[in-house]
């Protein structure tokens, strides 16, 4: 394991312990808002592809009513009707995302690199696209906050595998950086088209 990986381990443990100790009573707060506002759990868990495709339990806070389908197309406006009133909050503030902070601390992801995908749609990558899982999902990657909702699935796939073959710890601290901004000025938080060539299914990034 060469000084980099360390380096980034290491800062993952730190950062996600403290922002979990400093917030815990945030935490605790919207989960009790997510379960009061709505009928079911206040933490949502689907299993995602991790590094070399290696399945783990991915966590946030639910943002949808409870019957809405899992796996179907990411809200493309704050409007969508499966979006609980608070789910509409959070997402607006990426404050959905907090739960994976724990994914961090037990290692299943970073604080940045690519988001983590459906197992399922791995297949549907070219040998390019998988580099992507070389490297640990992330909390915020490249993708990110070059667009977000605002590009396509084969556009943050790029970014990914461009994210993998230039990673830095420099890179990594820009990345980190950009996110609290676009955080802030909420931009690019709905998915306006999925695909080049679809535009209904998908996932958040």
């Amino acid at each position: 394991m060469n000084c980099f990986k360390i380096l980034k381990r290491g800062l993952d443990i730190i950062i996600s312990l403290s922002v979990l100790i400093i917030l815990w009573p945030v935490l605790l707060l919207i989960a009790i808002a997510v379960k009061v506002g709505s009928r079911g759990p206040a933490v949502f868990k689907q299993q995602r592809a991790g590094k070399n495709g290696k399945p783990f339990v991915f966590y946030k806070f639910r943002t949808m009513r409870i019957d809405a389908e899992p796996f179907g197309p990411s809200p493309k406006s704050g409007g969508d009707p499966r979006l609980t009133r608070i789910g509409r909050i959070l997402r607006e503030y990426s404050l959905d995302e907090l739960p994976q902070l724990y994914n961090i601390l037990r290692g299943d992801m970073s604080i940045v690199g690519p988001r983590p995908l459906y197992l399922s749609q791995i297949s549907e990558w070219s040998e390019r696209q998988k580099k992507r899982l070389l490297v640990k999902p992330g909390l915020t990657g490249l993708a990110q906050i070059s667009g977000r909702g605002e590009i396509t699935r084969e556009e943050k796939l790029e970014l990914d595998v461009k994210y993998v073959e230039t990673t830095s710890f420099m890179a990594d601290v820009r990345i980190v950086l950009a996110t609290v901004a676009h955080v802030f000025n909420r931009k690019g938080i709905y998915e306006k088209r999925y695909s080049q060539t679809e535009s209904t299914r998908g996932v958040k990034l």
